[in-house]
C-alpha cells in the first residue's frame, strides 16, 4: 500500500459510516482485490478496522481510532484525497506545500512508542518518472489546473509530431492525468475523448462557456478507457526478431504491445535461434510508428508486412544520406 493510499483509506473510514469495500475502491481507482489486501494490511497493523455481511453492513473504524483530522484545513483535506502522485508530481501541481504541512500534522497527533516501528514515509521514497525523462516543457500542471475545475472550454494550441504546425483546438476537459511521469489533458473534442500532453500544448486560454462532457463518464473512466484503447488498439502488427541481448529494451519501450511468439519455440528449429534471437509481434498503432525500431539496428530483423520492411528501409537511407560523407572534388 502506498502511503497516499494509506491517508486516502483512512480518511475514507474516518469521515463515513459504514462503506462497501466496491465504494472503497471506486474512491481509490483500484481494483476490489487491491481493497481487500489493504484492508487486511490495516488489521495486521493493529488498527481496529472491522467488516460486517448483510445489506447494512460495511467496512467500518472505530470512534477516536483513526487520524485526527480536526487540525486539517479543507485545502490540506483535498492535497491528501489525491492518490498515486509522488511529492515531484505533487510540486507539479504546486500542492507540495499543503500535502507536507497536512502530513507532519498527521504524525504529530500520532503518539509514538518506544519500540514503534518508523512510518513509511521515512523509509519508503516514490519517484514515479521514467529513467533519463528531459524536463517538460510547454504547459506546467499547476498552471492549467486552476481552469480545469472551474469547469470551463479550454482552446489550446497543439503542437503534435504528426502535424506539419500546431493546431487550435477547443476541448472539454475532464482533468489532468499523470502517467508514467509524464502529464496529460484529458478531454472531449466533438465528444470524442483524447489525451493531450502538457508539454505539446504551446498556449492555451479559458473559454467562457461550460465544459460540454458527456454524462456519466469521469476523468477516472475515461483516462481508464483510452489507456486501454492505447495498449490494445493497432493499426499494425510487425513480425520480427530481436537479439536477445535486446529483449528487456524492447520489452520496456514497447510494453504490452510486444508479444512474444512463444508458440513458434516449441519447434527444434526455434530452439537453436533462440540461443540468438526471440520472434515476436509488435503492434502499432501507424505505420510511421516503425520508426522506434531505428534505435535497435540489426539487433532487429522486421520479417513482416512488406509495407513495414519497406518504410524502414526508406528512412534508414535516408538517414544513411544524411550522415554520409561530403563529396570530394
Amino acid at each position: 500500500m502506498t502511503p497516499d493510499r494509506f491517508f486516502s483509506l483512512m480518511l475514507l473510514l474516518g469521515s463515513r459510516g459504514a462503506v462497501t469495500t466496491q465504494e472503497l475502491a471506486s474512491a481509490l481507482g483500484v481494483s476490489l482485490r487491491t481493497i481487500t489486501r489493504d484492508l487486511n494490511w490495516l488489521r495486521d497493523a493493529g488498527l481496529p478496522v472491522t467488516a460486517q455481511r448483510g445489506r447494512l453492513g460495511g467496512v467500518t473504524m472505530l470512534p477516536g481510532s483513526g487520524l485526527d483530522l480536526t487540525r486539517l484545513t479543507p485545502g490540506e483535506r483535498d492535497q491528501l484525497s489525491l492518490t498515486g502522485l509522488d511529492e515531484r508530481q505533487r510540486a507539479e501541481l504546486d500542492a507540495s506545500v499543503e500535502s507536507r504541512r497536512a502530513l507532519s500534522k498527521i504524525a504529530a497527533a500520532q503518539p509514538r512508542r518506544v519500540h514503534e516501528l518508523p512510518p513509511l514515509t521515512d523509509v519508503v521514497h516514490v519517484d514515479s518518472r521514467p529513467w533519463l525523462q528531459a524536463r517538460a516543457s510547454g504547459t506546467t500542471p499547476a498552471s492549467l489546473i486552476g481552469a480545469v475545475r472551474r469547469g470551463h472550454r479550454l482552446r489550446i494550441e497543439y503542437d503534435s509530431p504528426r502535424e506539419p504546425c500546431p493546431r487550435d483546438l477547443v476541448v472539454d476537459p475532464y482533468g489532468l492525468f499523470a502517467k508514467a511521469g509524464i502529464w496529460y489533458l484529458v478531454a472531449d473534442r466533438a465528444r470524442v475523448p483524447r489525451m493531450y500532453r502538457l508539454e505539446r500544448i504551446t498556449t492555451w486560454n479559458e473559454v467562457d462557456q461550460p465544459r460540454r462532457i458527456r454524462e456519466s463518464q469521469t476523468l477516472a473512466t475515461v483516462a481508464a478507457a483510452l489507456v486501454d484503447q492505447w495498449e490494445h488498439n493497432h493499426a499494425i502488427e510487425v513480425s520480427a526478431t530481436i537479439d536477445q541481448t535486446q529483449i528487456e529494451r524492447a520489452q520496456r519501450i514497447f510494453g504490452q504491445r510486444l508479444v512474444p511468439d512463444d508458440h513458434d519455440h516449441d519447434h527444434d528449429h526455434d530452439h537453436e535461434e533462440s540461443a540468438t534471437g526471440r520472434k515476436v509481434t509488435i503492434r502499432f498503432l501507424h505505420l510511421e510508428d516503425v520508426r522506434a525500431l531505428l534505435p535497435f539496428g540489426s539487433a532487429v530483423t522486421v520479417h513482416g508486412p512488406t509495407e513495414a520492411r519497406a518504410h524502414l528501409r526508406d528512412l534508414a537511407t535516408d538517414l544513411a544520406h544524411h550522415y554520409a560523407p561530403p563529396p570530394t572534388s
